[in-house]
């Protein structure tokens, strides 16, 4: 197995265990995150999402299941096919997203990481009747991208006054 596949393999491996700092250490300082709900992270937020994503997942009383499968990998890039069920944290509501994982590597890292899944398929699982109605409409898309950002701005502004607080 390629370098980079076992790469790929611990990122998830991380993932399933609900280890943030696992899923970190795969990563490049300068990584690039993007899917349909997180547009365009860069660098310390790409962390911070899964983070703040694990930090729910944990306290969520619903399943957690995460499998993976179909990686491949070279010296530069890399794909997996990963899926998830879960129950969204702020409707209750049980998930099972299928996400396609495209990566980019550099200096033995992830360096870019782009997951691709069908939004309206997951809006309507995810958001019950309002998914239904609007989850293909680009402002409810756009209303999702906004809370989550504002929810990742929080989750980092608490992260660091939590370390301030220790010092």
């Amino acid at each position: 197995m390629h370098t980079n596949a076992k790469l790929i393999q611990s990122f998830y491996t991380a993932f399933q265990n609900m280890d943030a700092d696992g899923m970190k250490n795969c990563y490049h300082p300068d990584v690039f995150f993007s899917d349909p709900a997180f547009p365009e992270l860069k660098g310390e937020q790409v962390g911070a999402m899964w983070s703040m994503l694990i930090e729910n997942l944990k306290k969520s009383k619903g399943e957690w299941r995460l499998e993976f499968n179909q990686i491949q990998a070279d010296d530069t890039k890399g794909s997996a096919h990963w899926e998830a069920h879960y129950t969204l944290s702020s409707t209750g509501n049980q998930v099972h997203n299928i996400i396609e994982a495209q990566f980019v590597f550099r200096d033995g890292k992830i360096v870019k990481h782009v997951d691709s899944f069908n939004f309206y398929r997951w809006a309507r699982m995810g958001f019950g009747f309002k998914g239904v109605l609007f989850g293909w409409a680009p402002f409810f898309k756009k209303k999702v991208q906004t809370t989550v950002k504002l929810l990742l701005i929080k989750y980092m502004d608490r992260i660091s006054r939590e370390r301030l607080a220790k010092n």
